[in-house]
């Protein structure tokens, strides 16, 4: 598994949409007619590895300690569901890089602990984020939804970082917080389609009031038993 060029014959219609020219890699430290993750890592030099391939094991122990010779805090998010797909363990990557990357997992995995410290693993998952966005749809009876409005939801997301508050924690937030920060997005993303106009302009107490109004609260009636 690695790079796509346009050297390689029988690719499929997908996979030629990603294609590199051969021409374009002559400066590449490679021997290697094909050209592997590794060796992308190794010339690319990337800080942000994202795993979405559903191949166990792909970022090797070789992969993330040249990734981390170039980059001192690496961001690594092995996506692939199930655990048994996963690109690489949170234990692994946090090893390989003396406790230094950024992981989050598609996976739900327990905390690491790592010469004495806690890691705690967040699940990269869009129940962070869509809640918010239909809240924000129909709280500002936005026509449709742009490529703005879902960029203001993964900032706004981003504010609500423990790791970028405090230093420390995960990446995301916990779900006991989940309310609080999809109202946070809904605002956010209603706000930028009332800008852009696929929305009707209101004061900001009045979208938030808006927002407040259609927010869903799981509660249920008591229901008893009877016999007929």
């Amino acid at each position: 598994f690695g790079l796509l060029t346009d050297a390689m014959p029988n690719l499929l219609p997908f996979q030629s949409k990603l294609v590199q020219k051969r021409e374009h890699l002559q400066t590449w430290d490679t021997m290697n007619d094909v050209l592997s993750l590794l060796d992308v890592v190794r010339n690319v030099k990337p800080d942000i590895l994202i795993g979405v391939s559903g191949q166990p094991g792909l970022f090797t122990e070789e992969i993330i300690r040249e990734m981390h010779k170039h980059c001192p805090r690496p961001i690594v998010m092995p996506l692939s569901n199930p655990t048994s797909r996963v690109e690489a363990t949170p234990q692994n990557i946090l090893s390989w890089t003396d406790g230094a990357a950024l992981v989050a997992t598609g996976s739900p995995f327990a905390p690491v602990t790592l010469k004495g410290k806690q890691y705690v693993i967040a699940q990269c998952n869009n129940s962070y984020i869509f809640p918010g966005i239909g809240l924000g749809v129909i709280a500002s009876g936005a026509s449709r939804v742009t490529d703005e409005m879902l960029m203001a939801a993964s900032e706004t997301l981003a504010k609500h970082s423990p790791l970028v508050n405090n230093g420390e924690g995960p990446v995301l937030p916990e779900l006991k917080d989940i309310q609080s920060v999809s109202r946070a997005i809904a605002f956010a993303v209603g706000k930028i389609a009332q800008e852009q106009g696929v929305a009707v302009k209101t004061s900001a107490e009045a979208l938030l009031q808006a927002i407040a109004d259609n927010f869903w609260q799981p509660e249920y009636r008591n229901y008893r038993r009877t016999s007929i």
